[in-house]
């Protein structure tokens, strides 16, 4: 029951009086956009392999889950509400981005990940995802390191044995710097995508994501995108100049059309004139 209550802590303003219980007053998420994730940390895969972290931080944007796998209900819940979200996405895991989750329990093994990996391999349906979707272990240390650079606050509940801790998925560029903050467990594919394209720096989407990132910004205190009014303003005066000038264009088009067979039956009356008189 105590992670049914955590969702809400990442978005909660921390500052002024706070009158959490003790086990919470240190339990959040701190944005740190733009910050660097730690690439030469060494984890697990699930099949027990070294890995570094930043061999998935190459060519494609990251989705990052901090969670652990033996939770009883937060960071499954998490988890179904991003393949929710990855199910609707056109790009694929593996080909357009990868998602890494990391278990924050020093405790667990890759077993834990293969068996928490293969359910959602099997939901998401993929071909190729399991070259895309890694869950990792790793020791206390290699955990802190990422866990304080993506500023994610837990601590560990001994009389219930679980971690209380908040609920969200992070976004990364493929250098590793933290783009954006997506809280709760749903997470809205347009958002999802809009983070992709733009974190990729332009190398995946199409142009209308480019129009759409145009007319919404990413409002880090709620963690979402939403409209841009001057973009979609200037975007609505982009498009009427661009009516106006083609419909210009067609007009200007058609009256030379017109002048062109006026001028051409003027020519044709004019011979057949001249042709009559020298006739005659």
């Amino acid at each position: 029951m105590l992670s049914l209550v955590l969702g809400w802590l990442a978005s909660v303003n921390l500052q002024a009086a706070d009158t959490r219980p003790p086990m919470l007053k240190d339990v959040g998420i701190e944005q740190r956009l733009g910050k660097p994730l730690p690439l030469d940390a060494i984890f697990q895969d699930e099949m027990g392999r070294p890995v570094r972290l930043g061999q998935y931080f190459q060519t494609r944007p990251v989705i990052l889950v901090l969670a652990y796998y033996n939770c009883p209900m937060l960071c499954t819940q998490v988890l179904n509400g991003l393949v929710s979200s990855a199910k609707v996405l056109s790009f694929d895991a593996g080909k357009e981005f990868e998602i890494v989750v990391v278990s924050f329990d020093p405790r667990e093994r890759p077993a834990d990940a293969r068996a928490k990996k293969a359910p959602y391999l099997a939901e998401y349906g993929r071909p190729g995802a399991s070259l895309g979707w890694h869950f990792l272990t790793g020791s206390l240390a290699s955990i802190e390191r990422i866990t304080q650079a993506v500023g994610f606050q837990y601590r560990y509940d001994d009389s219930q044995g679980q971690f209380a801790h908040a609920s969200a998925i992070y976004v990364a560029t493929p250098d590793g710097r933290l783009s954006r903050y997506f809280y709760g467990i749903e997470y809205a594919p347009r958002d999802l995508r809009l983070a992709l394209v733009e974190s990729s720096g332009g190398g995946i989407g199409s142009p209308v994501d480019q129009i759409l990132l145009y007319c919404y910004h990413y409002d880090p205190k709620v963690g979402k995108y939403s409209a841009a009014v001057m973009g979609i303003v200037r975007l609505g005066g982009v498009a009427a100049v661009l009516i106006l000038s083609t419909f210009l264009v067609l007009m200007w088009r058609r009256d030379k059309r017109r002048d062109a067979v006026k001028l051409a039956e003027a020519l044709r009356s004019r011979s057949a004139v001249t042709s009559t008189r020298k006739a005659i």
